[in-house]
């Protein structure tokens, strides 16, 4: 009996450190497409051109592509420890290249959080991430006009 609950103790102890969902893993959140937000969405009017439209939104994931004249901006966020959040802005143009139609799929009001901006990844156990990085320099330039003149 003893060996029977050795057995069963090792196999539970190796199941568990093997790499199954019972220890965690890191995982990242998963930004893909445009980046598209509220503030992008309230610049655009009726009537604006290609050129402006591609000036406030940049050019677009998808265009039709036997018809120019639907641009779609897709924009997923897959979190690590939560869902999927997706956003979508798909403008329509008419003939003469004028912006006619725009639609919105997906929660605008909510702000994006993107921690991939300001950090710089998961770091060692008990090593500050800050201290890796390369310090800047404490010098001042030299303003040209008093940097010194080699004469031939």
């Amino acid at each position: 009996m003893q060996k029977l609950t050795q057995i069963i103790t090792l196999s539970v102890a190796l199941t568990v450190v093997s790499g199954c969902s019972y220890v965690g893993v890191y995982k990242r959140d998963i930004p893909q497409g445009n980046l598209v937000t509220q503030e992008m969405v309230s610049q655009l009017e009726p009537g604006m051109s290609q050129e402006q439209v591609t000036y406030v939104m940049g050019k677009p994931l998808l265009e039709a592509p036997f018809d120019a004249s639907q641009w779609d901006y897709v924009f997923r966020l897959d979190q690590a420890y939560g869902d999927v959040e997706q956003r979508r802005v798909t403008l329509t143009f008419d003939p003469q290249g004028r912006l006619a139609n725009i639609e919105q799929e997906g929660d605008f009001s909510a702000p994006l959080l993107l921690d991939g901006e300001s950090s710089i990844g998961p770091a060692a156990e008990g090593i500050d991430p800050l201290d890796a990085l390369p310090e800047e320099s404490t010098q001042t330039p030299i303003p040209p006009s008093e940097q010194p003149v080699s004469q031939p």
